[in-house]
C-alpha cells in the first residue's frame, strides 16, 4: 500500500538515524517525548483505576453492613411489620428487616469501648445485608430472644481481648434514678460470635444483640426503624423519595448515599484533582514534543527547502512534521494505554510484592477504611485518557509545523 509521500517523510523522521549524531540525538528527544507521554498516560489511567476501585470496595464494604434505605419512626415502630409491607410495595424493594441502633459502652477488665449497639432480628437481617456470611466464628444466629448474647466486630473483639464465649459487660445510657443520682444500666452478655466486614470503622465499632434484649435494654416497644434493599443500589435516592410519598406515618427516609454524602463527595473531589494535576504531566510531555519538533525543522531545513524546490507547497511540509508529532502522540498514548490498563488490572499481585520488598504497608488497616489497594479500570476513563492525551499531541504539533511551512528555500540552501 503506497502512502502518500508527506506520511513516508513523517514517519522516517521519528525514527533513529545512525547517519549523523546530530540525527540520532533528535530521535532519542522524540523517544523521550513518546516515553513522557506513555508515562503520562499510564500514571493517570493507574490513579483514577485505584480511586475507582476504593470507592467502589469501600462503598460495597459499607453496604455488606448498611442497608439501602432506612426506614425510621419519631419514635419506636409499634407496627413495623406494616411499615415493611408498604415499603415491599414498591417493586424495587426486594427485602426488609426491622432493626434497633443505640450508643452504648462495652467494658471488660479494664478496656472499655464505645460502641454502636444494632439489635437485629437473625430470621430477617439475611434479607437486607450480608453480615451473617461474615461471621469469623460463632453465628448470628445464636442471637437467641433473652439470652442476652453479643457479637463483634474481630477488631472490637480484639481491642477488648475476647471471644466466643466470654462475657463482657454493656452500660446502656438510660440509667435508673437514684437517691444518688442517675446510674446507668448495666447488663453482662456473653460473646457468641466475631464478624469481620473488611470496614475498619464497622470491625471497630459495630456490636450485634437480638432485637427484643436490645427493647428491652433500652426500654423500647418497638424496633428503631426498617431497613430496605433495593434490586439497584445506585437508584436508592429516587426510590426513597417515592417512598416518601407512598408510606403512611411520620416516616423520615434515608439512602445510604446520604448517610455518607460527605466521604464520597470528597473522594469524588479528590479523583477529579489528581485527574487534572496528572493531566498536566501528560501537557509537559506535548510541550517537550514541541520542542523536538522545533529541533528536527531547525536540523531538517535543507531537506524543507529541496522539497519545496521540487515543488511541494507549505501545506504539504507541514503535514511532514504534523505526521511526525501525531505519530510519537499516538505511539506513546498506545503505549502509555496498555502499560497503565496492564498495572491497574494487576495492582493486587504488584502491592502486595512491593510491600513484601520494601517491608512496608501503603494502606494501614487502622487509617484506611481497607487494607488492600483495589483497582477498577472503567472504558470511559481509559478512552478519556487517551484521547485527551492524543489530542494534546496533536495541537502540540501545529506551530512547529507552521515554522516548517514558513522555511525559505533559498535562505536555507545559501547555508548549505
Amino acid at each position: 500500500m503506497n502512502f502518500p509521500y508527506e506520511w513516508q517523510i513523517g514517519w522516517r523522521y521519528t525514527r533513529a538515524s545512525k547517519r549523523a549524531s546530530r540525527n540520532t540525538f533528535i530521535s532519542f528527544i522524540s523517544m523521550i517525548s513518546m516515553l513522557g507521554i506513555a508515562l503520562g498516560v499510564a500514571a493517570l489511567i493507574v490513579v483514577l483505576s485505584v480511586m475507582n476501585g476504593f470507592q467502589k470496595e469501600v462503598r460495597d464494604r459499607m453496604l455488606s453492613v448498611l442497608s439501602h434505605i432506612e426506614v425510621i419512626g419519631a419514635g419506636p415502630l409499634q407496627d413495623w411489620q406494616k411499615t415493611a409491607a408498604e415499603a415491599e410495595r414498591n417493586k424495587e424493594v426486594i427485602g426488609a428487616a426491622p432493626y434497633v441502633a443505640a450508643q452504648a459502652m462495652l467494658t471488660r477488665d479494664d478496656a472499655v469501648r464505645g460502641v454502636l449497639l444494632r439489635g437485629v432480628d437473625p430470621s430477617q437481617e439475611p434479607k437486607v445485608s450480608d453480615i451473617g456470611s461474615q461471621f469469623r466464628s460463632g453465628s448470628m444466629n445464636a442471637l437467641v430472644p433473652g439470652g442476652f448474647d453479643i457479637a463483634l466486630g474481630s477488631e472490637l473483639a480484639n481491642a477488648l481481648g475476647v471471644r466466643v464465649g466470654d462475657k463482657v459487660t454493656l452500660v446502656a445510657p438510660q440509667g435508673t434514678i437514684t437517691p444518688a443520682g442517675i446510674l446507668p444500666r448495666l447488663k453482662q452478655f456473653t460473646v457468641v460470635g466475631v464478624f469481620s466486614s473488611g470496614h475498619y470503622e464497622f470491625d471497630s465499632a459495630l456490636a450485634l444483640v437480638n432485637m427484643e434484649d436490645a427493647e428491652l435494654l433500652f426500654r423500647q416497644n418497638g424496633p428503631t426503624g426498617v431497613r430496605l434493599k433495593l434490586q439497584d443500589m445506585q437508584r436508592a435516592p429516587q426510590v426513597a423519595q417515592a417512598l416518601s410519598t407512598t408510606m403512611s406515618g411520620d416516616l423520615y427516609l434515608r439512602d445510604w448515599s446520604r448517610q455518607n454524602r460527605n466521604w464520597f463527595a470528597a473522594v469524588q473531589t479528590e479523583k477529579r484533582m489528581m485527574f487534572i494535576i496528572l493531566t498536566l504531566i501528560i501537557a509537559v510531555a506535548a510541550f517537550n514534543l514541541v520542542s523536538t519538533l522545533v529541533m528536527t525543522v531547525t536540523d531538517k531545513q535543507a531537506d524543507i527547502a529541496i522539497l519545496r524546490t521540487m515543488g511541494a507547497q507549505p501545506r504539504s511540509i507541514m503535514k511532514i512534521f504534523i505526521v511526525q508529532g501525531v505519530a510519537i502522540g499516538f505511539i506513546g498514548t498506545v503505549l502509555g494505554v496498555l502499560g497503565g490498563t496492564l498495572i491497574a488490572t494487576n495492582i493486587d499481585v504488584i502491592v502486595p510484592f512491593i510491600e513484601r520488598v520494601l517491608h512496608v504497608q501503603f494502606l494501614p488497616k487502622d487509617i484506611y477504611f481497607i487494607s488492600e489497594l483495589p483497582s477498577d479500570p472503567r472504558v470511559n476513563d481509559i478512552a478519556t485518557i487517551g484521547i485527551i492525551s492524543f489530542v494534546l499531541a496533536t495541537l502540540a504539533t501545529l506551530y512547529p509545523s507552521w515554522r516548517a511551512a514558513r522555511v525559505n528555500p533559498a535562505e536555507a540552501l545559501r547555508y548549505e
